[in-house]
């Protein structure tokens, strides 16, 4: 269940480059070199994006990664201490992201990539783990996947047609 942003216009995006990869192509005359941009985007408030540049040129290909990142926005919850509503685990290819609740003084521990998206996604108190493989791309991309499928208690009580009270016991 994505929740896909339509309007970027009002939001304020910030953006982080997360990796940028030289890719060779070795032909007739010689080698043609093209970069691959992986840039994250997000307003630090419950949105947050990932895109894929490719150019001849760094500038073009963090450029089309922002362009692609927007377009790929999603919202989801996050509660009063800056967490997540609840444990999650995304995958994405091979990579596994392990995303935990955190108390109030916690701050972000996660990895590299994931950090970068819960950075921007806006959250201030959560534990991570990144598991299996340590591709930026896939973990960048099961960090997402993991936040998409977050939901608040009243989410989950009004599809199970039982109140919060009795939901959570």
């Amino acid at each position: 269940m994505k929740r896909i942003i339509v309007d970027t216009d009002q939001l304020e995006l910030e953006e982080k480059v997360v990796s940028i990869k030289r890719v060779t192509k070795v032909v007739k005359g010689g080698r043609n070199f093209r970069f691959t941009a992986l840039v994250v985007v997000g307003d630090k408030n419950g949105h947050v994006g990932a895109g894929l540049g490719k150019a001849t040129e760094i500038p073009e290909a963090i450029r089309k990664g922002i362009e692609d990142a927007k377009k790929k926005l999603i919202s989801f919850p996050i509660d009063e201490n800056g967490s997540v509503p609840h444990d999650y685990t995304g995958k994405f290819g091979g990579a596994t992201v392990l995303l935990k609740r955190s108390p109030e003084g916690t701050g972000i521990i996660a990895g590299g990539p994931a950090r970068n998206v819960l950075e921007l996604a806006g959250f201030k108190n959560i534990r991570t783990k990144s598991l299996g493989s340590n591709n930026k791309q896939n973990v960048v991309l099961a960090t997402i996947e993991g936040l998409s499928h977050l939901r608040t208690p009243e989410e989950v009580a009004k599809l199970r047609g039982i109140t919060v009270e009795e939901l959570l016991g």
